[in-house]
């Protein structure tokens, strides 16, 4: 795709006037050669005598923090046969150490100027790109100055000996290892169908075993020097600093880069080909019946021009059209739970138009060819202009949001985004250039040409299927390509019916309220009302966002008012309650009436509040409001949403064994709240029972509860915003509360065992997951010690991964956490876990108790201690730039005034904390007589031994870090 980068996968596409005045060929920056579209001028482009590529921006999103992207055209699709992985491989290694820091030394280092491993500072390879990704906060010269040198040693001289290679090598094979799965079986046999023949087909990033364990430093060594290269490397900075530092350190630490020996040569890709095996079938029990399509055509470089990107965005709209018929086909009960087509341009592959459909039970050609008959239809009948209207008002919508949010846009996006655009070969605008094209285009949008576009798109010189199966289906692959290359009728039904549709469709919620009082929480900008009614309100008007409103309407007890010992419905609100429909408008009319508009609906229940919250603007907040109130007030129970939604529980049920990650997130928090029913997964009998009259009798009664908290953090007027909330939610009836059950706010923590839980998955026989928890607590009351509890548990997660990722390769990603549940006066838990292989289980179990040990015995290194408080203070800086994080801080602080007195200490409380202090938490909370332990084997597989060997001697240095 082009420089699309909007909702909708909508591209930003330039002025047509503006393309009139375009720079000479001299003149223009690097990434827009053999372009028109108007060049971006916030951003700075330029070239090294070396070769070496960058683009600088000032951006102050959030305050103080610079992103560094540092990008090399090597990927998966560079590797020869032997290489296998060694792009990936490359990237872990490139990360350990180099000439300027000691191995593992950079991530420490990185800390100390108080970024956050993993999402601070870390990469990711591609088949077509390996990029270097660092946030860095707090950013000045010095700290600047530092990351770009460690960056330069990194990509020119990275740590390739042996010792650096044997140490990492156990890591990426843990990372394939936590991969492998149904899921990895699936995405494998996909990519060897879709791009057979082509170098795509075996060149997964992550390689495999064979080659991994045999690559050698000598082999390593040649790969860098081929690829790692200045003229191979695109360096991006954006952020909150002058572009002339960024420019003056890019240049002290890059410009003497040289290669070394001959340059890589990017391999030809190959080309797709009209060829005769055209399906496969794969045998997953753990996974549902699912079809996956592609049309392929070549791949073809092309010219990032105006008229390019004019027929992406036909051909965007073109698409768009087939996926409201196919979800409106669905909606209606077909044969077929999900379908949906896309276009993508590959890895440089091909292009591509893909097609997915889920059918509804066996029947899985009938969804085919019901699908088939959507797509056909509307490559042989021409849209109307209503439909046409439609899709452009929606396109309109999206673009001008982009423009509204542009100026608030965070900094690591754009810099992601011109990544991105060097990867696929194309160029990047501003929201605003797309969006005057899209408005001057508006003639080109007719129903010949997108029928036109449409043919185009379904044609190819290869169309290949997979279906995944969890039976076995008796010649299943000779069946599907018979059904591919099989006549289709076009479908005469599927037209989605227009109308002028708008919010006056949408009862009134009744006479208007009143404001009863009102006051300012002063410390925090905060206006509290409340109304006649009884309904509170949180108000913050701020400019941090742009044109961004988030609206949150708190009602009913949430958790607190459902029963610890009985099993409810609360489950299924997530899966229909919001489809369900309000008043006397079902879902396709709720589409129609908030066409062209930021209005939307998500539901979310918290332990102490059911919640509906959207994300709006100014010119929508009433209607928005109106929507929440009607739909708390005058909520409609169509049948058919429950319906689907209990068919695709049960289509995917199996899902939920099919790897030890699965199996964690379906029973963790069930088990670790003392196996209280609320935190359950329904099984599948609970799924089958759901039907529309049990679904309406649980909700009904919970919709029209109180107390409600409406809470709007945003850029907005706050008169207005006072009168659009008189006469939505100052206009609900007056509602009492339910009723807080016995005991629900005092789950209980599992009962220490002899052994551990056992689960066990149906995954891959190699893979398991353990863990061990000790509880700790809940409330206001204590808040202040469970965020000095994060501290302890940062330096226990840092420390665990030392040993477990960096020193043993037994695991790619193990993490601790800190649970502590504000609204309940228990509950709380500290929990590390990890997935690994079933017979490093007790190893696992072994190394958290020697870190745990050290921990209580002895204090924290002051180094230690910084490097774990720094991260943590630099992510609340950032975080509370956003109405995100207030918002989720002051929840239902209307009712319980307590929540702004704990935040006035929030940042003391993270941040101020000595050596002693955390080994008296340590002390306190991780006790060997509490602690709970879970693990997940492979079915079939024997049970763990739980009695720990001794721990290594070797070890205790790195748990003491």
């Amino acid at each position: 795709m082009s420089f699309i980068c909007l909702a909708f996968g909508l591209l930003a596409v330039p002025n047509l006037a503006a393309a009139q005045q375009a720079e000479s060929a001299e003149t223009q920056p690097w990434l827009y050669k053999n372009s028109d579209v108007p060049v971006d001028k916030s951003w700075t482009f330029g070239e090294l005598d070396n070769g070496l590529r960058y683009a600088i921006k000032r951006n102050g999103v959030p305050p103080g923090q610079v992103s560094i992207r540092l990008r090399l055209d090597v990927g998966s699709l560079m590797e020869t046969e032997q290489e296998q992985g060694f792009a990936h491989f490359m990237e872990h290694l490139t990360f350990r150490g180099s000439t300027h820091v000691p191995d593992g030394e950079a991530k420490r280092v990185w800390q100390r100027l108080g970024a956050t491993f993993g999402s601070d500072s870390n990469a990711e390879t591609t088949p077509t790109q390996t990029v270097y990704k660092l946030d860095l906060p707090n950013a000045n010269r010095t700290s600047l100055d530092e990351s770009l040198k460690i960056l330069s040693g990194m990509v020119s001289s990275p740590g390739l000996n042996i010792t650096a290679i044997n140490a990492e090598r156990p890591v990426v094979l843990a990372e394939l290892r936590e991969r492998a799965g149904p899921q990895t079986i699936v995405q494998n046999a996909t990519r060897e169908l879709f791009f057979a023949e082509q170098r795509l087909a075996n060149r997964a990033p992550i390689g495999t075993p064979e080659t991994l364990g045999a690559a050698t430093p000598k082999m390593l060594q040649l790969f860098h020097q081929r690829w790692y290269r200045p003229e191979q490397a695109v360096i991006v900075i954006a952020g909150d600093g002058d572009p002339a530092l960024f420019e003056e350190l890019l240049k002290k630490h890059f410009s003497k880069w040289r290669g070394k020996g001959e340059a890589g040569v990017i391999p030809d890709f190959g080309q797709p080909r009209d060829i005769e095996d055209i399906s496969r079938v794969v045998i997953e029990p753990t996974l549902p019946r699912f079809i996956s399509m592609v049309i392929a055509r070549p791949w073809e470089q092309v010219e990032d021009t105006i008229v390019y990107n004019q027929q992406i965005l036909i051909d965007l709209l073109a698409l768009q059209m087939i996926n409201r018929r196919l979800e409106g086909r669905a909606r209606a009960g077909g044969s077929y739970l999900q379908a949906s087509v896309g276009q993508d341009d590959v890895s440089r592959s091909i292009d591509g138009t893909f097609i997915s459909i889920i059918p509804l039970g066996d029947d899985w050609e009938a969804a085919l060819a019901d699908v088939r008959g959507v797509i056909a239809d509307a490559t042989t009948v021409a849209p109307s202009e209503q439909d046409i209207a439609r899709e452009i008002a929606e396109f309109d919508a999206a673009l001008a949001i982009g423009v509204e949010s542009y100026q608030t846009e965070a900094a690591r996006k754009q810099a992601d985004d011109i990544v991105n655009a060097v990867d696929i070969r194309e160029t990047v605008a501003t929201p605003q250039v797309a969006l005057d094209v899209f408005r001057e285009m508006r003639d080109l949008y007719t129903p010949e040409r997108l029928l036109e576009s449409t043919k185009k798109l379904f044609t190819g010189v290869s169309t290949r299927a997979l279906m995944t199966s969890p039976d076995v289906i008796d010649d299943g692959k000779v069946k599907l390509a018979k059904a591919l290359r099989s006549t289709v009728k076009a479908s005469s039904d599927v037209r989605v019916t227009q109308s002028d549709l708008g919010f006056e469709a949408l009862k009134k919620i009744g006479k208007k309220g009143s404001v009863k009082t009102a006051q300012k929480i002063d410390r925090f900008d905060i206006e509290q009302l409340e109304l006649s009614n009884g309904v509170r309100v949180l108000l913050f008007p701020n400019t941090s966002e742009r044109n961004k409103i988030m609206v949150n309407a708190r009602f009913g007890t949430g958790y607190s008012g459902l029963s610890p010992d009985k099993e409810s419905l609360a489950w299924s609100g997530a899966l229909a309650l919001i489809a369900s429909g309000v008043g006397d408008l079902g879902q396709e009319e709720l589409d129609k009436i908030t066409t062209g508009r930021r209005i939307g609906l998500g539901f979310s229940i918290d332990n102490d509040a059911f919640e509906i919250a959207a994300n709006t603007r100014p010119a929508d907040l009433e209607d928005q409001l109106h929507l929440i109130a009607a739909k708390l007030e005058n909520p409609r129970w169509d049948p058919a949403p429950v319906i689907r939604s209990r068919a695709a529980s049960l289509i995917g049920y199996d899902s939920f064994s099919a790897s030890p990650q699965a199996v964690m997130e379906r029973d963790l928090e069930w088990l670790v709240h003392g196996k209280d029913p609320r935190w359950k997964t329904p099984d599948k009998e609970d799924f089958e029972k759901l039907n529309a009259e049990n679904f309406k009798q649980f909700w009904k009664p919970i919709l029209a509860s109180g107390p409600v908290e409406l809470m709007l953090f945003g850029d907005f007027d706050r008169d207005q915003a006072v009168e659009a909330i008189l006469r939505t939610f100052g206009a609900l009836k007056e509602r009492k509360p339910l009723a807080v059950q016995p005991g629900a706010t005092s789950p209980q923590f599992p009962a220490p065992q002899a052994g551990p839980e056992i689960l066990v998955h149906k995954g891959d026989q190699d893979r398991a997951a353990a863990m061990v928890a000790w509880p700790t607590g809940g409330g206001l009351e204590n808040i202040r010690e469970s965020r000095k509890l994060e501290v302890l548990v940062s330096i226990f997660n840092d420390r665990l991964f030392e040993i477990l990722r960096s020193q043993q390769g037994a695991s790619y990603s193990p993490q601790v956490v800190n649970s502590w549940p504000v609204e309940f006066n228990s509950g709380g838990y500290i929990g590390a876990q990890s997935q690994l292989t079933p017979d490093n289980v007790d190893r696992f179990y072994n190394v958290v108790e020697l870190i745990v040990k050290d921990l209580r015995e002895n204090p924290v290194s002051a180094d230690e201690l910084q490097r774990v408080v720094e991260p943590l203070r630099q992510l609340i800086a950032r975080a509370s730039s956003g109405n995100s994080f207030w918002m989720s801080q002051m929840e239902g602080a209307s009712f319980n005034p307590q929540k702004f007195v704990a935040l006035q200490t929030l940042l003391h409380d993270y941040t101020v904390i000595t050596p002693e202090e955390v080994q008296a938490l340590a002390v306190k909370y991780l006790v060997d007589g509490k602690k709970w332990k879970l693990v997940v084997l492979p079915e079939g597989d024997r049970l763990a031994a739980n009695d720990n060997d001794p721990v290594a001697t070797s070890e205790n240095s790195a748990a003491s870090n």
